[in-house]
């Protein structure tokens, strides 16, 4: 019987992947029969996410699987838990100097999944350029892997006597939605910012960059529907497991603090309004939140453990169907991959905008911040607004390209 901080794969099924990755962009290309290589050596490292999925009457159970991880030279999706990636959970594809390494999001989250990638490049770079890096802050192979990597997170804490938080935001039911009627269809924008003039203007402005691109965002949307009245609800996320000290453990144990934007603020200036997002922010970002919402989910995971398979697929499927938010925010908190850093040109962050209209994945390298923006509808005059409100910032930016998602399907076998 699996526990409460196991990896919920029911929440992932055929038309609800809830996939998430990671696209690198080095400065040569990449060599394929490298990239498998390291990508072989690294399994014993990694175990957690070398698996596929053991269906049961109630449950999908991740175990090993020792069939190759499929490297494939195409941006296409590769659908998991099939034949095409010899039914694991995750997946590598390579084109020119990109590469992208995806996996289903109830595994991992970002915080998880950064430390593989950047021991991912740290192999690969070292074989292809036969060079012996500093090894200071990357998991290896021949290392011992620590308890608080792969056991409990919150195995010091008291989680059944955890008490209600003083604050609990209040959800809002009628809030704006940029797109009421989503097909599917889901495109990328991809941005560099240099980190000098962001995090200056965060600090004239009392913001951080997730409540800076919130506030900013949030000016966009107005400025594209200045007709409704609807109060905006976006997400700054969260990690749960960094909020009560385990930065190391691999599950995902992200969620999100709810910034209301009502019409009445639309004219407020930016300071004003990110020092209000930042006040909204800390006030759901507290250990005692995090020790809640985790008391929650064990309360949550008891509920559906012996509830039929089937009946979970189809609560979650639903769940992934129902907008919960207008837009989200996600800052993965990464500076530098160390003595990598030369070989890399752009780092970006995704997700699928399943339960919301549209979000921003932030990552930083290099002295610069990378945005992707992802949206569930093709037409770009929001983005495009978005732009307009970086400029009226005076903050610098270049568009590196734009394309439609590429993130892996799943069907369970």
């Amino acid at each position: 019987m699996s526990e409460y901080y196991d990896p919920m794969l029911y929440m992932s099924s055929s038309g609800n992947a809830n996939t998430m990755g990671c696209a690198v962009t080095l400065k040569e290309p990449i060599d394929g029969d490298i990239l498998a290589d390291s990508a072989d050596f690294l399994r014993q490292r990694f175990p957690y996410f070398y698996v596929k999925g053991r269906l049961t009457e109630y449950d999908i159970i991740p175990i090993p699987n020792p069939l190759p991880l499929t490297v494939r030279n195409t941006w296409e999706p590769i659908v998991f838990s099939t034949e095409e990636s010899n039914y694991h959970l995750m997946a590598i594809k390579y084109e020119g100097k990109r590469l992208a390494v995806e996996i289903v999001h109830a595994l991992t989250d970002g915080a998880g999944f950064l430390p593989y990638i950047k021991s991912l490049l740290f192999v690969y770079l070292s074989k292809k350029y036969k060079i012996s890096f500093d090894a200071t802050g990357f998991r290896l192979p021949g290392q011992e892997i620590p308890e608080s990597e792969v056991g409990d997170p919150f195995a010091k804490f008291d989680i059944d006597a955890a008490e209600a938080p003083i604050y609990q935001k209040k959800p809002i039911e009628d809030f704006y939605r940029i797109n009421p009627d989503p097909k599917g269809d889901v495109r990328y924008f991809y941005l560099k910012l240099p980190e000098k003039e962001v995090m200056r203007y965060c600090h004239e402005n009392d913001g951080s960059p997730n409540a800076l691109l919130s506030v900013i965002l949030a000016r966009a949307i107005r400025k594209n529907d200045p007709k409704s009245e609807k109060t905006l609800n976006i997400t700054i996320a969260i990690d749960h497991k960094g909020m009560l000290g385990n930065h190391e453990n691999y599950r995902l144990f992200a969620n999100v603090a709810e910034i209301d934007f009502p019409k009445c603020i639309e004219n407020d200036d930016i300071e004003r309004m990110c020092t209000v997002t930042r006040g909204k922010l800390m006030l759901q970002a507290q250990p005692e939140n995090s020790i809640w919402y985790v008391k929650k989910l064990k309360a949550t995971h008891k509920k559906l453990e012996m509830m039929p398979l089937e009946m979970k697929f189809d609560i979650f499927g639903k769940a992934s169907g129902k907008a919960r938010w207008t837009a989200a925010v996600s800052y993965t908190n990464n500076r530098s991959f160390g003595s990598l850093d030369p070989y890399i040109e752009e780092i970006y962050l995704l997700a699928m905008p399943t339960v919301i209209d549209v979000a921003i994945e932030i990552a930083c390298l290099n002295h610069n911040f990378y945005l992707t923006f992802s949206q569930n509808f093709t037409d770009d005059k929001l983005f495009r607004i978005f732009l307009d409100e970086l400029t009226a910032a005076n903050l610098p930016y270049e568009v590196k390209r734009d394309e439609n998602s590429h993130l892996c399907d799943i069907r369970w076998k």
